[in-house]
């Protein structure tokens, strides 16, 4: 070779290192557009170049943070304050950390640290903390406004500032003050795509999800080429699904939608890695598009080590699609001890909790019960208590996530239609614990009702012989426990002034209640508590000129009222109540019978 290929050769050779070198810039840029595969190799590559340099520690452990991977993180950050301890920042992303961990008080520790000794015009600190309290599980965007207001004291230029002002606003449900915000953005920079997808989404905050698809398609139109808009699209429709009285055709049709959003996301970002997927299957699981988790899960499940998401995402395709109960409670259960509490989601107490019901139903226990006979279906003590577990983990979850009451409200209907009573009455228990929320609160207190009524009655029969004296005193004590529980939720429907409740369920309610203190009377010598709900059975049939289509309700209350005057010698009273009977069903000849023996 002559010297003067040589050296060509050796320019040629420094150009190329010179155009493929990456910067913090470059980084960042990436992270902005939210291609977080290529941020971390970035990242990877400026630690062992610049080992030295704090900052790179700190974004490299954002992009941990960003995929559900605290301690990784917290590990990142602590080996930027060892490499360079006057990069303070990283005390920003330990406390970051310990957000995600919900240890506020840890948190404000570790920022008071990064912020002690900040220079008149160091300011990243402060906008980093603002974006912690932001994207943390427990936002709280009072926080982040004291953060963000004093960096934008230090700094007027940097677009970053109004951007996350404009989402502190946003949280706060502050849409004027955010749009102002974003806008401000704009102003710095008319090229910020940023600001005007964060415009776009305070549309949707006002649940104007047709609008607010119509502007962020326009800034996909504009911009194809920024993949977070794409992302704001696959979260908008999957935020319009879950509007309450969404039909499922509706549910179903938005939902695909967003997730065709969500792979153009990926597409355009070009993030292809394993933790891109990952996110993609939480996204599948919060918009419940079961069909696709199961692909993805499939091809993410030949790296069972890489992350124990993995689990959730096998034990809920078990669950929805295989219908195999026990394995699904068999992955949870290994998601659970293998991930950190912290990053447990809500959902995944919802499915263990609804995995320990299924795989105990009688339908599924090995030698399962006929749940549909007239006795109450027979489980052994180890299968109730594990409902119970279940029930008890659904519970937690609820507790984290409200929306989940529907779901549980579904599974209680699904175990009542099913005749699984218990299990259906306890579920509706729950639901109905939640007074705040009136959208299924009173169909929970009266399916509950109903559901105890008939478990009672069921022992009631249980615990008598063919001569209907007790045999089973336990048995009878517990039917009349029952018996009184079903009265107690029956009276929420009886005393409520919800109009549409009481339209809907209160003739039924008012019918089991007596039929429940019935039940559970001693009609040898009645106390005649049923006699009050008969009666104003009665007059709310009457009432609502709905005669002709309860009359069998008016049969019951009158027959169950003139037996009780019977029986206490109030011959007047009961003759009355016959003869109301008659008038109704003028061949009964039972009533016929006890009307002679007044004579």
């Amino acid at each position: 070779m002559t010297n003067s290929k040589l050296l060509f050769s050796l320019l040629l050779a420094g150009s190329v290192g010179t155009v493929s070198a990456q910067s913090l810039k470059d980084a960042r840029a990436a992270i902005e557009a939210e291609n977080y595969g290529k941020a971390k190799t970035i990242l990877q590559q400026l630690v062992t170049k610049q080992p030295k340099n704090g900052d790179n520690y700190f974004y490299l452990g954002q992009i941990y943070l960003v995929n559900d991977r605290a301690d990784s993180a917290a590990t990142i950050f602590n080996q930027g304050l060892a490499a360079d301890p006057k990069a303070t920042i990283n005390n920003v992303g330990l406390g970051y950390v310990d957000l995600m961990k919900k240890d506020k008080a840890s948190a404000e520790s570790k920022f008071a640290l990064a912020t002690a000794k900040l220079g008149k015009k160091d300011y990243e600190p402060l906008l980093e903390i603002g974006r912690a309290y932001i994207n943390a599980p427990e936002p709280d965007y009072a926080k982040a406004l004291e953060y963000l207001t004093q960096a934008k004291e230090k700094n007027k230029k940097d677009v970053a500032i109004p951007i996350a002002l404009g989402d502190a606003y946003r949280g706060l449900k502050e849409g004027s003050l955010a749009y102002t915000s974003y806008g401000e953005a704009t102003d710095i920079d008319p090229n910020s795509v940023q600001a005007k997808v964060g415009q776009a989404v305070i549309v949707r905050g006002a649940q104007a999800f047709d609008e607010a698809i119509t502007q962020l398609e326009a800034i996909a139109a504009e911009t194809p080429t920024y993949a977070p808009t794409y992302r704001e699209l696959a979260e908008t429709y999957n935020q319009w699904s879950r509007l309450p009285g969404t039909s499922d055709e509706k549910y179903v049709e938005l939902n695909k939608k967003g997730v065709e959003q969500y792979k153009k996301y990926l597409e355009v970002a070009g993030d292809n890695s394993l933790e891109a997927k990952i996110r993609y299957a939480d996204f599948l699981v919060y918009a419940r598009q079961y069909d696709d988790l199961k692909v993805v899960s499939e091809e993410l499940a030949q790296n069972p080590s890489v992350d124990p998401k993995i689990y959730r995402y096998l034990g809920y395709i078990a669950f929805q699609k295989a219908k195999d109960y026990p394995k699904a409670l068999e992955y949870l259960n290994q998601m659970f001890s293998k991930m950190e509490k912290d990053r447990v989601i809500p959902l995944d107490y919802m499915y263990l909790g609804m995995s320990e019901i299924a795989a105990n139903s009688p339908k599924h226990v090995e030698g399962g019960a006929d749940s549909t006979a007239t006795a109450a279906p027979v489980l052994t003590a180890e299968n109730t208590a594990n409902i119970q577990k279940g029930i008890a983990d659904i519970k937690k979850a609820i507790d984290l996530d409200k929306e989940l009451l529907g779901e549980t409200a579904e599974l209680a209907f699904a175990k009542y239609q099913e005749q699984e009573l218990q299990t259906a009455a306890s579920l509706f228990e729950l639901v109905a614990s939640y007074t705040d929320n009136k959208t299924y609160l009173f169909d929970a207190n009266y399916y509950a009702g109903e559901a105890y009524y008939q478990i009672g009655a069921k022992e009631d029969a249980a615990s008598k012989n063919e001569e209907q004296v007790v045999v089973n005193q336990e048995l009878r004590d517990k039917a009349i426990a029952d018996l009184q529980k079903a009265q107690t939720f029956l009276s929420v429907i009886e005393t409520t002034d919800n109009k549409e409740a009481q339209d809907k369920y209160l003739i039924n309610a008012l019918y089991y209640k007596a039929f429940a203190a019935l039940t559970a009377d001693n009609l040898e010598q009645p106390k005649g508590d049923f006699v009050a709900s008969f009666q104003k059975l009665i007059e709310t049939i009457n009432q609502r000129g709905a005669q002709e289509k309860n009359k069998n309700y008016l049969i019951d209350a009158n027959t169950y009222i003139g037996l009780y005057y019977y029986v206490k010698q109030d011959l007047p009273k009961a003759k009355e109540s016959f003869q109301k009977v008659l008038a109704i069903d003028p061949a009964n000849e039972a009533v016929k019978g006890y009307l002679e023996g007044l004579k």
